[in-house]
């Protein structure tokens, strides 16, 4: 008979990226037993979050410049340095509420909480055309760092104006002959140091109010239709189609909770504290209304739900 105390814990952490791996560490240091659930409702990625499909990354203090993954190594080797947290690969089916506990229920296991830390992030945005499910892994795709080397030498597009457009079509660019970055609006709106190096690089060129309304191909991706003609024809051929067009916010395993969302879906915090209106469950990083959105305000939000979790169970004397 296993030992039911394994399976309770006072922090539960439902995502593993940089937020819920920074808030493990953070819980640690503060007593709290706590787990880390790595593969969240509606996520396939692994555990370091959307942070590890960035090629590079020069924003967060402390490290001039290291890739997405090394830094989420980083953050999960701090954490698992301390006995207190487990961390776990498993999907979460279910949160529900107790009494003055929380069970999670994940494919494997039920496991019993003090408190509750949704840090599930999003998802990629899919490209919703006529052909882009069909060339799903034969030819779109959705992480650059990922794919882009299997296009070397290759023509491909990037769909989208972001920041992480822009840091796609470098990263595509790396291997591709040639990246169309197509965009929808005006101007790409990328942070003004990585649109100043798409516009220095010769291989990215950038097609301003444009859409793709199909792609097209045999057993693999040939050419795009375009909504207005480029050079002369509405068909661009290409190898391949890079989709940035955002993120879906993954905050469903919440709703039955009864936690407040806004009309983007993004849980509503208090953002001194990182609480939802719902006693003992907090959230942080990407899943939260939070308008500025980066690996550093993630891991800060995470820092700031574990001490509310600290000062929830010992105020609230929960057992």
């Amino acid at each position: 008979m296993k030992d039911k105390s394994t399976r309770e814990y006072d922090f539960g952490i439902i995502g593993a990226g940089g937020t819920g791996l920074a808030a493990a560490m953070y819980a640690a240091r503060l007593g709290l037993k706590t787990l880390v659930l790595g593969t969240s409702h509606g996520s396939e990625l692994p555990i370091g979050g959307v942070i590890t499909t960035t090629n590079i990354v020069e924003n967060y203090p402390g490290f001039i410049r290291l890739t997405g993954t090394e830094l989420a190594d980083k953050i999960r080797k701090h954490a698992e340095s301390y006995d207190l947290v487990t961390i776990k690969e498993e999907k979460v089916l279910e949160v529900k509420k107790d009494k003055n506990q929380f069970i999670i229920q994940t494919e494997e296991n039920t496991y019993n909480a003090k408190t509750i830390l949704f840090a599930t992030g999003t998802k990629w945005r899919t490209l919703n055309v006529k052909g882009s499910k069909e060339f799903e892994n034969k030819g779109v795709v959705y992480c650059a760092l990922c794919d882009s080397p299997l296009y070397k030498n290759k023509v491909i597009a990037v769909i989208g104006g972001s920041d992480s457009a822009a840091k796609d079509a470098m990263v595509a660019a790396e291997h591709a002959k040639h990246v169309y970055m197509i965009y929808r609006g005006e101007q790409i709106h990328p942070e003004p140091i990585n649109l100043a190096r798409v516009k220095a690089n010769k291989k990215i060129e950038v097609l301003n109010s444009t859409n793709v309304t199909e792609i097209k191909g045999k057993d693999f991706v040939e050419s795009v239709i375009l909504d207005k003609p480029f050079k002369g024809s509405k068909e661009l051929k290409l190898d391949g189609v890079f989709v940035a067009i955002g993120h879906i916010i993954l905050s469903d395993l919440a709703k039955p909770l009864g936690v407040k969302l806004n009309n983007h879906g993004e849980i509503i915090i208090d953002h001194k504290t990182s609480e939802t209106n719902v006693q003992g469950v907090f959230a942080a990083g990407d899943v939260t209304d939070k308008p500025f959105k980066q690996a550093i305000t993630g891991v800060a939000d995470g820092c700031t739900a574990a001490y509310s979790a600290y000062e929830y169970i010992t105020k609230q004397k929960v057992t």
